[in-house]
C-alpha cells in the first residue's frame, strides 16, 4: 500500500534535515517551516544541538516559531539546561525570537554568566526580550556583572542588552564606571557613550574609553 503523500514529505522533510549537505538541510528546514508539524518539533530541536552551519540554525528556528509557542517552548527550556553550550544558546535564541514571558524564570544568573560566551551571549538577548516589567532593573544589575568580559564581539553584545533595557540601566552602569577593574570600567564608559551617541561605533567608543581610563578619569561631560 502506497503510503500517504503527506507522511512521504513529512518523512523526506526528516531525511533532509540530516542531510550531509547543507544546501539540502536548509531547503528541509525551510519546507518544515512552510507546513508546520508537531512531529517536526523533537526533530528540529535536536537539530538545533549540533547544526554546524550558522544559517542552517537560523532556519530552525524560524522553523520552530512557525510552531506553537504552547508545544515549542516546553522543550525550549528543557534544551537551557543541557550540557551541550550550542543546544542551551541555540535554545535560548529561538525563545527570544518566540518571545513568551513565560520563558523568564529560565533566564537564570547560571545562564547569564555561562563559561561559554555564545551561551552567554544568547542567554543576554534573551532576557532583555523576555524580562518582565519591573524586572528590567534587577536585570541590569546582573548584566552589569559581566561588564569587561571576553572580546570585541562579546563586549558589543552586552553593551547591546544594557542599551535595550533603557535609562533603568544607566545608576547600575555609572557605578561600574568607577570599577577597579579597569577592563570593566573601559567597557562601562564605552557603553555610556554608544548610549549617548548610537552611531558613534563601538571600536571607536572603546578605544576612547581605554584613553579615559589610562587618564585616570570617567570621561564623564560636565
Amino acid at each position: 500500500m502506497a503510503m500517504p503523500k503527506q507522511d512521504t514529505n513529512t518523512t523526506r522533510a526528516l531525511q533532509g534535515l540530516e542531510n550531509s549537505s547543507s544546501s539540502v538541510r536548509l531547503q528541509a528546514a525551510l519546507a518544515v517551516g512552510t507546513t508546520p508539524d508537531a512531529g517536526f518539533i523533537g526533530k528540529l530541536i535536536e537539530r538545533c544541538a549540533i547544526e554546524p552551519e550558522f544559517y542552517v540554525r537560523e532556519m530552525l528556528t524560524w522553523a520552530l516559531t512557525r510552531h506553537a509557542a504552547s508545544m515549542t517552548v516546553p522543550v525550549l527550556l528543557d534544551e537551557v539546561r543541557s550540557e551541550r553550550a550550542q543546544a542551551r544558546s541555540q535554545a535560548l535564541h529561538t525563545l527570544s525570537k518566540i518571545g513568551d514571558r513565560q520563558a523568564w524564570p529560565a533566564i537564570t544568573p547560571a545562564l547569564l554568566s555561562d563559561a561559554d560566551d555564545e551561551v552567554a551571549r544568547s542567554a543576554w538577548r534573551a532576557a532583555v526580550v523576555l524580562v518582565p516589567e519591573g524586572e528590567e532593573h534587577a536585570l541590569a544589575v546582573a548584566l552589569a556583572t559581566q561588564l569587561g568580559r571576553g572580546e570585541r564581539e562579546t563586549q558589543l553584545s552586552l553593551s547591546r542588552a544594557l542599551i535595550a533595557l533603557g535609562e533603568v540601566m544607566l545608576p547600575t552602569l555609572g557605578a561600574a564606571t568607577t570599577a577597579l577593574d579597569p577592563r570593566v570600567r573601559a567597557h562601562a564608559i564605552a557603553t555610556e557613550r554608544l548610549w549617548r551617541d548610537p552611531d558613534a561605533g563601538f571600536e571607536s567608543a572603546i578605544e576612547e574609553a581605554k584613553r579615559v581610563v589610562a587618564l585616570g578619569t570617567t570621561g564623564r561631560e560636565g
